[in-house]
């Protein structure tokens, strides 16, 4: 668990963490510095899921290791950062909660929790939980509204409704030795076994959006001719933790398809099911934007 988490002003904080834009060669997305200021953007931004993994260790820390069986993480990304913009995650807690008083990992909880930069500016806002609270989290709360058929263009052809290609999943140990290097919150759970209760390394929640995503966790602006970005990301445990080396289907499709005065949009729901058994471990729910500025769909305007 990081060293640096602290419980101060009922709220617990993490520590300032400055993440590299490690996909910034991507110059057909938004990650490149030419293509974000095309759209009013300060730079080639962040992804909003990189940051997701900065809530693990607090979650640990509030909730203990169930966190990763029966917890969830929902934000709403409201500021994109650039390249190593300092950021830190925080949670709201109970009044007069201090540090002895955790973790709380027989109850079923959710608080509120954001991100922020250094001049205070929010980067994404939301929940935190575990267990099963009687609160919807903060983008179950939201509601989908759908446009007409007729009023898309970028997202034209796209159908509520419609299933995406299911696909299998196996994440060997030195993918996500390689992968966990991205992150910026790196715990021992992620790539040693014998650190881990479940004696299994497991996934961290950045690659458990990305195998959840079944081809939207990265998009291109060649294939939509508009500049997608990321939206909103809720991550569910419902039976985990996903472990390592064990072989999973993602199953996903589309719940809401809409037009907004600068995006079009969609929203995503996705399941992690192991392959033997069949059990639900994952689910996700997320909101994939795709900027009218710029695009040849909205010349007109």
């Amino acid at each position: 668990m990081a060293d640096d988490i602290e419980i101060k002003d009922e709220k617990i904080f993490g520590g300032w963490r400055a993440p590299e834009n490690l996909i910034r060669e991507a110059t057909t997305s938004i990650h490149d510095d030419n293509v974000a200021k095309s759209v009013g953007m300060r730079g080639g931004t962040i992804q909003g899921t990189l940051h997701l993994s900065m809530f693990a260790p607090l979650a640990l820390k509030l909730f203990g290791e169930r966190w990763f069986e029966q917890g969830t993480v929902s934000m709403y990304y409201t500021y994109a950062t650039v390249d190593k913009e300092e950021v830190r995650a925080i949670i709201e807690l109970p009044p007069g909660t201090n540090e002895e008083m955790l973790p709380i990992s027989t109850k079923d909880e959710q608080f509120k929790a954001w991100a922020e930069l250094k001049n205070g500016q929010q980067i994404m806002t939301g929940t935190i939980s575990i267990g099963s609270p009687k609160e919807p989290s903060y983008l179950q709360a939201i509601e989908l509204k759908n446009s007409k058929p007729e009023e898309l263009r970028i997202l034209a052809g796209y159908k509520v409704g419609e299933e995406l290609p299911s696909k299998e999943i196996l994440l060997t140990q030195e993918e996500a030795n390689s992968g966990v290097k991205r992150i910026t919150d790196q715990l021992d759970y992620y790539t040693n076994k014998d650190k881990a209760p479940w004696k299994s390394t497991i996934f961290y929640p950045t690659v458990l959006f990305e195998v959840m995503a079944l081809g939207y966790g990265e998009t291109s602006t060649e294939e939509f001719n508009a500049v997608p970005f990321y939206g909103a990301t809720e991550l569910r445990y419902i039976n985990g933790p996903a472990f390592i080396g064990v072989p999973y289907i993602a199953k996903g499709k589309y719940v809401c398809i809409g037009v907004s005065a600068k995006t079009e949009y969609f929203w995503l729901d996705s399941t992690l099911e192991e392959k033997e058994t069949g059990k639900l471990v994952a689910s996700m729910r997320h909101l994939n934007r795709f900027m009218k500025a710029g695009s040849p769909h909205y010349k007109d305007q």
